[in-house]
């Protein structure tokens, strides 16, 4: 009988030695960047700053920028249930806000939560003139705004985003992401325009 030859060896070229705990993923082409920034922000827990995003992709972040736009348009020309919200360098996704009541019922939201009429007036004011103190908000409404304030801390819907150079140094406060998602809005620049003398 005649003897076996031996199996030779793959050619090096056709072997597979790459596994997830080597392999260096490829560059991210532009076409599959919006793919991936979502599947991104549909995991995060909370907010994602654009700088991250480049950094985690190994791209620019002109580049993120330009997906970002892409799926934002995406959403709202495909008549899609999420929106890409976005404050100062940081964006999520978010349910639409013509969902919002099935949303809270589904999650067994309080209807009775809804912010009294002076929240609201404060958080106007916070939303259009911020960032501010909470003097300026006094003067603003010609009442204490102590309890309200407090009210809208806890409901992150305003947080603390920095102090003024004064004595005392007293906060001055802006909106946070939750309020966009309160209000339904994508972004700040959504918020309905107030008359000049208004403003």
């Amino acid at each position: 009988m005649p003897e076996s030859e031996p199996i030779s060896a793959l050619p090096v070229e056709s072997q597979d030695v790459s596994s997830p705990a080597t392999r260096r993923d490829t560059p991210v082409e532009a076409a599959t960047l919006p793919t991936l920034i979502e599947s991104i922000l549909f995991v995060a827990a909370e907010p994602v700053a654009v700088g991250r995003l480049a950094q985690l992709l190994e791209t620019s972040q002109e580049a993120v920028e330009i997906a970002l736009a892409d799926l934002a348009d995406m959403y709202r020309a495909g008549r899609r249930g999420i929106r890409l919200q976005r404050k100062g360098d940081r964006v999520q996704l978010v349910s639409a806000p013509e969902a919002a009541s099935y949303v809270e019922r589904f999650l067994g939201v309080d209807a009775a939560s809804k912010l009294s009429p002076a929240a609201l007036e404060t958080l106007s004011v916070i939303a259009y003139k911020q960032p501010l103190t909470r003097a300026d908000l006094e003067a603003v409404r010609g009442v204490n705004c102590d309890g309200v304030l407090r009210t809208l801390l806890a409901r992150e819907l305003i947080e603390p985003v920095g102090r003024l150079e004064q004595p005392g140094r007293p906060f001055l406060y802006g909106t946070t992401a939750r309020f966009l998602q309160y209000l339904g809005l994508e972004s700040l620049a959504d918020l309905p325009q107030l008359p000049e003398a208004n403003v």
